[in-house]
């Protein structure tokens, strides 16, 4: 068993039980049991709703499905990146921890713990952690702090095995506790992009959406090794990018909608796209102003009630190796709904492939996010358990 940057990996066993949730499928999932770290627990279930081509190009036996392995139980975790051979896993009260994918161990003691400054409290915490892609040594969080503002800072790896140092980046007043978005990501560009929700409430009530003038409602770029470089908005129109994936020069970014619609758009990662938002919910009008140009619209819209749509989670590019059919798949869920779905871009506003995984891995909770260790590979996080995505051939 390998030993951790901080000392012995010990095993953390979480207290809280999963909650019950409805499998909205008809497909009949087999029976499943609930371990500790260390040992796993599968959902598998035959083919049903999916037809996967067997792998060409290597020697692997042909994937009969995909499937969950637990790997942690934690409360409330929001993020997994790779870090080094190691992985990191933040969780919403502000703590961020070290987990060996080998071994399916999260370390006994967090590498950082800011829950002093984290407001958690609803669509609050902290929201999202990045690395710097040339220094391994550079931590980036987003979170939310004790007066509502939202905060975008670095943090230091220390001598003490920890991150420390904090430089605040963005300090931003938000005028409610809803839609403060959550996405932290670097691009090819080397810039670190932020999702923004538009100031909360509902029905964009503070204007902010169509306002180039603010950062939220907004895809803002950060040039963290400029230290005179000001925020800058990048794109726009946009309710409340909780989860969104730079993958090459392409982002796809999960909007979560109001009453009716979750979209997920797809778009260069370029300047001055806008999303529509509160024009449209989706490809439908919300309010006035919708004649159809100028927009970027969504290339797959999800409505309220299908499979218990309520707030969609993005979402990741899949690019790992040990699952080689499902290369090049965006995979995406929802809180309430807690499904797995994908689809292929293949060009500017067209998606294929559009597959429902959900009969295969079955439902397991709210899912939050996705993460991607240091091999490449897919992971879900629900409110109270980290898995990985599996194949079984």
């Amino acid at each position: 068993m390998r030993r951790s940057l901080i000392g012995l990996f010990v095993v953390l066993v979480s207290c809280t039980n999963a909650p019950e949730v409805v499998d909205t499928t008809s497909t009949t999932v087999a029976d499943t049991s609930t371990t500790t770290i260390g040992a796993h627990s599968t959902t598998v279930a035959p083919i049903t709703t999916s037809t996967v081509a067997p792998a060409t190009t290597t020697t692997l036996a042909p994937l009969q499905s995909l499937a969950y392995e637990k790997v942690a139980d934690m409360s409330f975790p929001i993020q997994m990146v790779p870090w080094s051979a190691f992985d990191l896993i933040a969780t919403k009260d502000g703590r961020v921890w070290l987990f060996e994918n080998t071994a399916d161990e999260v370390s006994q003691e967090p590498v950082l713990d800011i829950r002093d400054q984290v407001r958690n409290d609803g669509e609050q915490g902290l929201l999202s952690i990045a690395i710097h892609p040339d220094d391994m040594d550079r931590l980036f969080v987003h979170y939310s702090a004790n007066d509502g503002d939202t905060v975008v800072s670095e943090f230091a790896w220390g001598g003490g095995g920890a991150w420390d140092g904090e430089r605040v980046l963005l300090r931003l007043d938000q005028p409610a506790r809803n839609h403060n978005g959550g996405m932290i990501q670097f691009g090819p560009d080397g810039g670190l992009y932020l999702g923004l929700g538009d100031g909360g409430a509902s029905n964009d009530r503070f204007g902010n959406g169509q306002n180039t003038g603010t950062l939220l409602g907004g895809l803002v770029r950060i040039d963290v090794d400029d230290p005179d470089a000001e925020p800058e908005l990048y794109q726009y129109g946009l309710r409340n990018p909780w989860r969104f994936w730079i993958d090459g020069d392409l982002i796809f970014i999960a909007d979560v909608g109001q009453n009716t619609y979750e979209e997920v758009n797809v778009a260069p990662l370029e300047r001055g796209a806008n999303y529509g938002w509160p024009v449209y919910e989706g490809l439908h009008c919300f309010s006035s102003g919708c004649d159809g140009e100028g927009w970027t619209t969504p290339v797959v819209e999800i409505e309220h009630g299908d499979a218990g749509t309520c707030s969609i989670t993005g979402g990741i590019v899949y690019r790992g190796s040990a699952i080689p059919e499902i290369q090049g798949l965006y995979f995406y869920s929802d809180y309430c709904g807690g499904y797995l779905r994908s689809f292929r871009h293949l060009q500017a506003g067209v998606a294929d492939e559009m597959e429902d995984w959900t009969g295969q891995v079955g439902v397991p909770g709210r899912v939050v996010s996705f993460g991607v260790d240091s091999a490449g590979e897919m992971y879900v996080l629900t409110t109270d358990a980290i898995l990985r995505v599996t194949a079984i051939r």
